[in-house]
């Protein structure tokens, strides 16, 4: 059963949509990481132009985030102080980045700068990652003592004027640092269309030492917020919200973030911290791969406007 998606100005199978957003919802559950780093490349795989498919998933990010945040909040998992001043930060990052991507929009170079961002950013991030995990988790395979620093207790934090103490994640920082991640994750998630989750889970427990899943349920927080925002601002001044695209991908995501949420509670956070670094550098080498390869027809028609 196929549909036609207005914006996008393309016939899809819905249920293939829904399945994706049912399949990236589980995984925004489950690992607070929003999703969009997913599905905005499987939306251009799909033929999707790529301008449509990052503003439509910041309003599947939105729903899917929204209702993990609630299994979050729930169990307690949720720092709302943290979560204030990272959206502080966040939705001034998220008026940057629509801006931004409007400006790419109109030179033609927002399927190239989106590309080559997502290669950069998730490749670097899930290598990280994965060395990261791996080297916890063979230490404690060995039988050898794992080193875990106390929260919040690099050097260059507590020379930071502003500290705030954080009780629920046992931090004691200056909020610059946490203003400054808002601020670059709110632009990235905009112009990318990526929440921001994927940086954000990294940024909180390897930089700030929140714990595992603490830093899901405050990622949720963060990206429900800044998407709702991008996801309007994109609808007013870009005009690439498909309607049905994103009503798909929500329904699709609400339903799999509330079984993804309950399965990442469940699991160790090494081994959680682990599964997101292979996925995420997964998907990097396929966009990659994407880029690299010679394409199907060297030729391309555009139209430009007078």
């Amino acid at each position: 059963m196929t549909i036609y998606l207005p914006i996008a100005e393309i016939p899809v199978a819905i249920f293939t949509i829904f399945a994706m957003g049912l399949a990236v919802g589980f995984i925004s559950g489950m690992f607070g990481v929003g999703g969009g780093f997913l599905m905005t490349p499987l939306l251009i795989f799909t033929g999707v132009p790529a301008a449509v498919a990052v503003a439509s998933v910041s309003a599947h990010m939105a729903a899917s985030s929204f209702s993990g945040a609630l299994s979050y909040l729930r169990k307690g998992l949720i720092d709302l102080p943290l979560s204030g001043f990272l959206l502080a930060g966040g939705l001034t990052g998220t008026a940057a980045g629509v801006g931004a991507f409007a400006l790419l929009r109109l030179w033609g170079q927002v399927d190239l700068v989106i590309g080559v961002a997502y290669v950069v950013l998730l490749t670097g991030v899930g290598g990280l990652m994965l060395v990261e995990s791996l080297r916890f988790i063979l230490r404690a395979w060995g039988g050898k003592k794992t080193s875990v620093r106390r929260p919040g207790t690099h050097g260059w934090f507590l020379r930071l004027p502003l500290k705030v103490r954080f009780r629920r994640s046992r931090i004691y920082v200056s909020v610059i640092p946490i203003l400054a991640i808002g601020l670059g994750i709110g632009f990235l998630g905009a112009l990318l269309g990526i929440g921001g989750g994927f940086l954000l889970v990294p940024a909180l427990i390897y930089l700030l030492r929140v714990p595992t899943q603490m830093s899901v349920g405050t990622s949720l927080v963060m990206t429900l917020v800044t998407m709702t925002a991008a996801t309007i601002l994109h609808a007013a001044f870009n005009g690439t919200v498909d309607a049905v695209l994103a009503l798909i991908l929500m329904l699709g995501g609400t339903v799999g973030a509330q079984f993804g949420a309950r399965a990442g509670q469940r699991l160790k956070a090494e081994y959680l911290r682990l599964l997101l670094a292979l996925l995420v550098l997964a998907v990097g080498l396929r966009v990659g791969y994407d880029l690299a390869r010679p394409p199907a027809d060297p030729f391309a028609i555009t139209q430009r406007g007078a």
